[in-house]
């Protein structure tokens, strides 16, 4: 069953095992996913995240946002160790336990999920990309 975490806040960035191509197990490797919305089912927090990947960072489509270096405040406030793009056409409805999240290695805000927060700075682009989803649609 899991153990299971106190709940985030939306804009949270959270060490994930996001599952890989859709498929609803968790992956095989922790990486960081954006906390888009926290619910509740039988008694216990649920999240919606989206992908996050260092990879090509420096190429961004439709409904992806990056968090980089440059941007220092923000970079700082994420908890991220790479540049980082959010995806937020790929998003997955998961249990907020250790089966689908933990704690990062560094563990920044103790023994629970989270490596930080999207800085407001960075709340425009987020919003563009979430509209930019809308439109594929």
């Amino acid at each position: 069953m899991g153990r299971w975490f106190a709940p985030p806040q939306p804009g949270d960035i959270v060490w994930c095992r996001f599952p890989r191509k859709g498929i609803p197990v968790p992956g095989p490797k922790s990486r960081p996913a954006l906390v888009l919305a926290v619910g509740e089912t039988l008694g216990h927090p649920v999240v919606r995240v989206a992908y996050g990947t260092s990879q090509k960072t420096d190429q961004l489509y439709a409904g992806e946002f990056a968090i980089l270096p440059a941007l220092v405040d923000a970079f700082a406030e994420s908890g991220l160790s790479y540049p980082t793009k959010f995806d937020l056409g790929t998003t997955f409805e998961l249990d907020y336990n250790d089966i689908w999240f933990g704690v990062p290695p560094h563990a920044p805000y103790g023994q629970i999920p989270k490596l930080g927060i999207l800085h407001p700075n960075l709340l425009r682009r987020a919003a563009a990309a979430a509209r930019a989803v809308g439109k594929k649609r």
